[in-house]
């Protein structure tokens, strides 16, 4: 259809030009020759444009590039404004003050030489990306942004930040499956499964509280949690927050959870938080007033109005009962989770993970080294397995030598009766939870029967 319409053009053009006389052809050639060169002159004056911005593109590159040598002069955007003045009827057209009729967004800075600076114009910046107290490198002669820079944390909050990945999974924890779930329920499952908490209608807690006697394995349950998610983890101590000098304490508070925040999803785990959650109490000394301060930041920042449901905080302490009310109630540390001394079959499932590497002799019965480790923590039925094995190298070591002198053939080495000698020589608590562990000392009373019947040095009550 087009085809035969262009045909028809063609030959009602060819009709048209049969029919014009000599002087009209030659009058409409000359019109074309005319139109053809100003349309010649017309592309040769935008070649000519075309190579003249580029040459000023090049020119403003090049002065950007010297502009944005380094150093820089470092500043802080103190407010962004907006300017947008109302036309107004100037009096002498000469007189017309340009930085009055620029329109858009402007920006006061302070910078490290303590210079308070207005800019009207913000520089090589979008100011759309610019807030209040953004770290900018700006040139020390025009003041001119040119970069933003990484925000300002304090190096100590930097190396909070656990940068490998913990390798502790929940295989390695024995006894605690009642708090492994609450703690997966309350850190884990917010992160991870977002969604079906939004679809209930419920908000997360914040936070989680372990505690119990040493040894229990709270510091091992943050780690293994670390490691089943993909957050970003840091790892507070709560005696590192107890600073010397004034606001120093709540400014690493304020810092931690600022780089949580750009950082987030993040786990903050703060260890011995009975360093700086103790109750409050009238006190004239300064250091005690500095640690409530401390107490107070980490109070607002966990329920405050910066507070971010993407930060999960989870706080270790053996002494709960010497913590804040404050820090205790629902909002902050929502979820308390307590671990207890293994039971008899808690420490079997211990032993049992930590032997599992060990060459262990199958005549080992596990069950019965459990019953004479009676309210023994996992960090004692860890060491009950070191031990063992340390007895075992060095009797190992004895034999190497004997072949060496006397030529004599070697066994190989497997951890058999090393645990019963190891029982005899450490001693389980007394006086149940949260007592002190006492060492066998030579001259410690009293009896016990342990394993295989050997007797097992008790130390004297009192």
């Amino acid at each position: 259809m087009a085809t035969a319409m262009s045909e028809d053009n063609i030959f009602e053009g060819e009709d048209e030009l049969s029919s014009m006389t000599t002087e009209e052809l030659i009058r409409g050639a000359r019109l074309l020759d005319t139109e053809n060169r100003i349309l010649k002159d017309e592309v040769q004056r935008t070649t000519l444009e075309l190579d003249a911005t580029k040459e000023k593109i090049k020119e403003n590159q090049e002065k950007i590039k010297l502009n944005k040598q380094l150093p820089y002069l470092v500043g802080n955007i103190v407010e962004i404004l907006e300017m947008n003045p109302e036309e107004e009827a100037e009096e002498d057209g000469a007189n017309v003050d340009l930085d009055s009729q620029r329109k858009g967004k402007c920006v006061v800075l302070k910078t490290s030489t303590r210079q308070t600076i207005f800019l009207p114009v913000v520089g090589l910046v979008d100011p759309d990306k610019l807030k209040p107290g953004d770290l900018v490198g700006v040139n020390k002669d025009s003041y001119l942004i040119l970069d933003t820079l990484p925000s300002e944390y304090d190096s100590r909050v930097k190396a909070m930040e656990v940068d490998e990945k913990p390798t502790e999974d929940y295989n390695d924890i024995g006894g605690l499956e009642k708090q492994i779930t609450e703690l997966v329920e309350a850190i884990v499952l917010p992160m991870t499964h977002k969604e079906s908490f939004e679809k209930l209608g419920i908000r997360p807690p914040k936070g989680v509280l372990l505690y119990g006697p040493p040894g229990t394995g709270k510091t091992l349950m943050a780690r293994a949690c670390a490691a089943q998610t993909n957050a970003t983890f840091l790892k507070l101590a709560g005696p590192q927050l107890v600073q010397m000098f004034i606001g120093d304490g709540a400014k690493l508070v304020r810092d931690a959870f600022q780089l949580a925040k750009e950082k987030a999803p993040c786990i903050i785990f703060i260890d011995e938080v009975d360093a700086i959650g103790t109750k409050r109490f009238d006190s004239e000394v300064s250091g005690d007033r500095e640690v409530q301060r401390t107490m107070l930041e980490l109070l607002n920042q966990l329920d405050g109005f910066s507070s971010d449901d993407r930060i999960k905080v989870i706080a270790a302490t053996n002494r709960a009962d010497i913590l804040d009310p404050a820090l205790m109630r629902s909002g902050r540390l929502d979820r308390k989770i307590e671990f207890p001394h293994p039971t008899e079959d808690a420490r079997a499932r211990i032993l049992q993970i930590h032997s599992r590497k060990m060459t262990v002799h199958p005549d080992v019965n596990f069950e019965e080294l459990a019953r004479s480790t009676d309210d023994f923590n996992g960090a004692q039925l860890k060491a009950v397995c070191v031990e063992a094995g340390m007895l075992a190298l060095r009797r190992d070591a004895m034999e190497l030598l004997l072949v060496i002198l006397g030529r004599l053939q070697s066994s190989s080495t497997k951890v058999e009766g090393e645990f019963k000698e190891v029982l005899s020589s450490m001693t389980g608590r007394k006086g149940g939870r949260g007592s002190r562990d006492y060492a066998e000392t030579p001259s410690s009373g009293g009896l016990k029967k342990g394993i295989h019947g050997t007797e097992v040095q008790q130390p004297r009550e009192g």
